[in-house]
């Protein structure tokens, strides 16, 4: 691997790889000091030209875990602002001794096209509608946590489909090592693509869809990337897809609740929900940290008996 740009090509074992270097690396954080030498000497730069917090801050501090120096970017302030080309800024990077680069960008294939013209790893952390890999990988982590397993598991996916990266990334994870996978969202947030994936089950009606799952990740409606008139309303919506105290009788017993963030609590979610013990939200942003550490050991020549 030199670079990390999509889940979709990425085999059950290359998943599985990184989700064990993850694990080790996790216990980091429990450590009186969070540091190892392992990328000491190492520049990593974080190209975040959409808005972030989680995804920033995780990939900044798992760089620093791992004694890395960090460089932020972003469009205010830069040279893009001043109208330089997004490659020359990183051509620029390349001549100056970066050696990873993490991006985020509103258009899909951006860090595609960055990685076949530069000679160092690049990370993609998200490009428009198209993945968000490291989410994917983080989310994977969890579940096989608090299930032990994710093979022959079934996990529903809730909301905004049609615009959410972190759908895309989940399915082909999930399809990859062995689960079944529900969509349940608006007929106007669905993309027909995904009805002829084989283990993939799409729905508009959440009491069917969340019949027996084991997991249920739940989307955020991203209002900033629809153009008007896709669900009538949010009090229409939070009535007939929002996850709350009744809708989640449907699912397991024991079934978990994740949602990538930022929560828009009282629409997609309910707050009781997100707060309560079937919650894995917070594990997520803390596997986030891990599962980065892991992307970053690998693609900058970490050994496996490091």
């Amino acid at each position: 691997m030199k670079d990390l740009l999509t889940l979709e090509h990425l085999s059950a074992q290359d998943i599985e790889e990184l989700l064990d270097l993850s694990e080790n690396l996790g216990e980091i954080v429990d450590r009186p000091i969070k540091k190892l030498p392992t990328l000491r000497g190492k520049a990593v730069v974080n190209l975040f030209f959409e808005p972030s917090t989680r995804t920033r801050n995780s990939f900044e501090l798992a760089a620093k875990y791992l004694s890395a120096d960090v460089i932020n970017v972003q469009p205010s302030g830069s040279s893009v602002e001043k109208g330089e080309t997004l490659w020359d800024t990183a051509d620029n990077l390349v001549q100056m001794g970066i050696d990873a680069a993490i991006i985020r960008h509103k258009v899909s294939g951006v860090p595609q096209q960055l990685a076949q013209m530069v000679s160092i790893p690049i990370i993609n952390a998200g490009d428009g509608m198209h993945e968000h890999p490291t989410q994917g990988l983080l989310d994977m982590l969890t579940l096989r946590q608090a299930k032990g397993r994710i093979d022959g598991l079934r996990v529903a996916i809730v909301g905004d489909i049609l615009h959410s990266r972190v759908a895309r990334s989940d399915i082909w994870a999930l399809r990859a090592l062995g689960a079944d996978v529900v969509l349940i969202g608006p007929p106007s947030l669905m993309p027909d693509s995904f009805r002829q994936l084989s283990h993939v089950t799409v729905t508009t009606d959440l009491k069917e869809g969340l019949q027996g799952v084991d997991a249920i990740q739940v989307l955020r409606l991203q209002k900033e990337r629809q153009t008007g008139g896709d669900i009538p309303s949010l009090w229409e919506y939070r009535a007939r897809w929002g996850v709350t105290a009744h809708s989640l009788q449907w699912a397991k017993p024991d079934a978990i609740i994740m949602h990538p963030g930022p929560q828009n609590r009282g629409v997609e979610i309910d707050s009781d929900i997100l707060d309560s013990s079937r919650s894995w939200v917070g594990r997520q942003v803390r596997n986030g940290l891990a599962v980065r550490m892991a992307v970053l050991f690998r693609l900058l020549g970490g050994a496996h008996n490091e």
